[in-house]
């Protein structure tokens, strides 16, 4: 029997980086059509956007419950209703908590909304009338909004890492006075910094008890690297090391 040489396969091209998610809500197909054909080619920070498309209210927000990281939702105000699309947008930060997505709304009829009010009033990032929004504002609308959404999913993980760090050496130094108070000895790792590192600590009864007064130093060598030893009179000695950066 011979046996056909089987081919190789051909290597997989690296995944690129997601696309941003646009939602388009409006009861016109008309318009979910020119506005995905205006941003076909669009791009930003080396991602293309892909388009999720609602043609009511209701739809809008369940597009938005299974998808937590739409970027951007370019919402029609005159849907089912005089008010739908205003209605959403009080619902996305209210009923959703989600306060990244950025909401530009749209009106086709822009004698029937006060535009004043509505941006006072709504937590919403832009408004249009549909006829002044041309191609190239358009475009300009939708960069200006990912790259809001983009800076404040920054910030929001910043505080996420932030709160976490605070988290560990919290329960650390918990973990700590309860041995102490104890009589006994406690060592652990927490990790500080950006990008974090981390740092061994080792925590001793002294012989006498005595207030918590802080004495000594910690002494910096190299660029990364941190030893000393921090003692605390009476009651407990404690010590710590950075590791050397890789």
């Amino acid at each position: 029997m011979i046996e056909d040489d089987m081919p190789e396969p051909e290597p997989q091209a690296p995944a690129g980086p997601p696309p941003w998610k646009v939602l388009i809500v409006d009861d016109d197909v008309d318009v979910h059509v020119v506005t995905k054909f205006s941003l076909s080619n669009a791009h930003f920070m080396g991602r293309r956007l892909s388009f999720l498309h609602a043609y009511s209210g209701e739809e809008a927000l369940a597009v938005l419950r299974n998808h937590d990281d739409v970027a951007l939702v370019l919402l029609d105000v005159i849907m089912e209703t005089a008010d739908a699309g205003l209605k959403v947008a009080r619902r996305i930060r209210d009923e959703l908590g989600n306060s990244l997505v950025r909401v530009v709304l749209r009106t086709g009829q822009p004698g029937q909304a006060l535009e004043h009010s509505i941006i006072l009033d709504y937590d919403i990032n832009d408004f249009w009338c549909k006829t002044d929004l041309t191609t190239r504002k358009l475009f300009t609308t939708v960069i200006a909004s990912l790259r809001g959404y983009h800076s404040l999913q920054e910030a929001q993980q910043r505080i996420a890492r932030a709160e976490a760090a605070l988290r560990a050496v919290h329960g650390a130094a918990s973990e700590a006075l309860a041995a102490l108070r104890a009589g006994q000895g406690w060592s652990g790792e927490v990790r500080l910094g950006e990008p974090p590192l981390p740092l061994r600590l080792q925590v001793a009864p002294g012989a006498e008890p005595a207030p918590f007064t802080e004495a000594g130093q910690f002494t910096v060598a190299g660029q990364f690297t941190v030893a000393g030893q921090l003692t605390v009179a009476g009651q407990s000695a404690a010590s710590g090391r950075l590791p050397d950066d890789a």
